[in-house]
């Protein structure tokens, strides 16, 4: 094994895991929204529960994770650059990758403030936005994943 196989094997099990967490995530607060026509106490302990589950999502897997897909992509670029030069992040592939990085961050983002919205009480996103949007991520990827192991080019 060489350090370009133990960097992409870590790459994409932090990736793998932030994921996992991305996907998640929207679901728990689509169950967190649907709480509010219910009556008061099964739906103060179910939330109570909920939101328990959201934060240590966030802190225990989606934050983790998040740094680890950066660092580990960070080092994979480094050792491409090494071997290749600085050209290879103008690719076309690669430009995709990395907006595609851009993309899933913005979007843990906007998940890490809903969460702070969720527990102040005042958010206001229904469990209809958050079934519609649950897929965001994972359209992100499809396009991620074939630009990298196609390495496509223009012309």
């Amino acid at each position: 094994m060489n350090e370009y196989d133990l960097a992409r094997g870590l790459h994409i099990l932090a990736v793998i895991a932030w994921m996992a967490g991305l996907l998640f995530l929207p679901r728990l607060y689509a169950y967190d929204a649907e709480q509010a026509g219910k009556a008061e106490p099964l739906r103060s302990e179910m939330r109570a529960l909920l939101r328990t589950w959201q934060t240590r999502l966030m802190r225990i897997i989606l934050n983790p994770a998040m740094i680890l897909s950066w660092v580990f992509g960070a080092w994979l670029i480094w050792l491409n650059v090494q071997q290749r030069g600085w050209a290879h992040l103008a690719e076309p592939w690669m430009i995709a990758k990395l907006a595609g990085v851009v993309g899933l961050t913005a979007w843990h983002g906007f998940l890490s403030a809903e969460l702070r919205r969720v527990k102040a009480g005042t958010s206001t996103r229904t469990s209809r936005f958050w079934r519609m949007t649950n897929e965001v991520p994972f359209l992100i990827a499809i396009v991620m994943v074939l630009s990298v192991t196609t390495e496509w080019r223009f012309g």
